[in-house]
């Protein structure tokens, strides 16, 4: 399955049909028939939804949609983190809406990272049940009417306004879902929402240009035209030229879009059998690395690795989510012990915090070799005089924190 995983990316990503191999030619026909089928059903779901026959639900509390036009390696995970954080340091709590995919990776990690903050990771296909369940459990503060208290102690019930004043309610009430943050949000319709937020992979934006499973897109370019803001992900690993060309491609579909950049800045490393440790970047210098990884985009990943100057990089690459199994540690550990003897220093295994949440307890057979986990954030990169001032100023603007002329966030 792995393997097949593997070869359906290669093509989704091949610009040259002829380069294929064999294996992969063979899997066209079929994959062309699964496209068709998979844009016949994308283009009765958005009639089905035009048409109302399919119902949206609005939250009672503003909905920030974080998502894209491709599978994994968007850096949607990290701006949902930037954004949680963003808004649970300026006193609103936000509530976090995710599908949860194989092994549960990205929740945990949020989780981990959001630990201490005013924020609330909730998990579920059904993200509009998921909600609901949240905010009949926490209440809600519906910043649509200036911080007005709604639900979630004793003294509230849903529905009934708070009696204490705005000032008050926003000191004191961080409890209270205040905003709900759509994880991968871009293709799920049931829920309305007041800022669709599309990221885009600077490394590989649009791959062939084909539906899934041909290609990568989950939705044809067109959809770009319901976004309010594009985030150019991974801007620090491509050149001027190409980011200007992805930006093209965007306008083309949106002229009115804000396009901002983002890239991911590493910060320390911590070992796999102790997360609580801290080790600089500088570690890895002149050490012989192997980065093993199971993300969406790899490539971004080692790319970065290399920047921190180990003498030589190899890297073992799985699908997005896998899960690692015996055999496959075994693997790592063969290619660990040909790397010792080709160099004759012991490597050190790097895999990124996403692997680590997915299952830390597996990475510690690898054993005797020292394997790190590399912890990194999202950074906006100032281009065009527009950075992560332009993306603060949107949020204020959708959560109408201004109530008195002194920003919250």
């Amino acid at each position: 399955m792995e393997k097949l995983r593997r070869a359906v990316s290669e093509i989704a990503y091949s610009r040259d049909r002829s380069k294929l191999s064999s294996l992969h030619r063979s899997l066209l026909p079929l994959l062309s028939l699964a496209s068709s089928v998979y844009g016949l059903a994308l283009s009765l779901r958005h009639h089905l939804y035009r048409s109302r026959l399919f119902s949206k639900r609005r939250l009672p509390v503003p909905v920030i949609s974080v998502g894209n036009l491709t599978w994994g390696g968007n850096g949607k995970t990290p701006m949902v983190e930037f954004i949680a954080a963003l808004l649970a340091d300026s006193g609103i709590s936000p509530l976090i809406l995710t599908r949860g995919y194989a092994g549960g990776d990205e929740a945990r990690m949020l989780q981990r990272h959001l630990l201490g903050k005013p924020a609330k990771v909730g998990v579920g296909a059904n993200r509009a049940v998921t909600a609901a369940a949240f905010i009949e459990k926490y209440g809600y503060r519906d910043l649509r009417n200036r911080g007005c208290l709604k639900g979630g102690s004793t003294d509230h019930k849903m529905g009934e306004k708070a009696e204490s004043n705005d000032q008050i309610c926003f000191d004191h009430c961080s409890e209270e879902i205040g905003a709900a943050i759509l994880d991968d949000g871009m293709q799920h319709w049931q829920l309305l929402r007041d800022l669709d937020i599309v990221m885009v992979n600077g490394l590989c934006p649009w791959g062939n240009h084909q539906l899934l499973p041909l290609g990568p897109l989950r939705e044809p370019l067109t959809a770009l035209g319901r976004a309010n803001i594009a985030v150019i992900h991974n801007a620090d690993l491509v050149s001027e030229q190409t980011l200007a060309s992805i930006e093209s491609a965007i306008r083309e579909f949106n002229k009115s879009i804000k396009v901002l950049f983002t890239k991911m800045a590493p910060s320390y490393f911590f070992e796999v059998v102790n997360m609580n440790s801290i080790i600089p970047l500088e570690a890895v210098s002149n050490n012989v690395v192997l980065c093993v990884s199971a993300i969406g985009s790899a490539d971004a990943f080692v790319k970065s690795v290399e920047k921190l100057g180990a003498i030589h990089v190899e890297r073992l690459d799985f699908s997005d989510h896998h899960l690692f199994q015996t055999m496959e540690i075994d693997m790592i550990k063969k290619q660990l012990e040909d790397l010792e003897s080709k160099f004759s220093s012991r490597p050190t295994v790097i895999v990124t915090e996403k692997d680590y949440d997915r299952d830390p307890e597996i990475l510690k057979h690898l054993s005797p070799y020292k394997a790190l986990a590399l912890s990194a954030r999202l950074q906006f990169i100032p281009h065009k005089g527009c950075s992560g001032i332009c993306f603060k100023n949107l949020l204020e603007e959708l959560l109408q924190v201004k109530l008195t002329g002194v920003p919250y966030i």
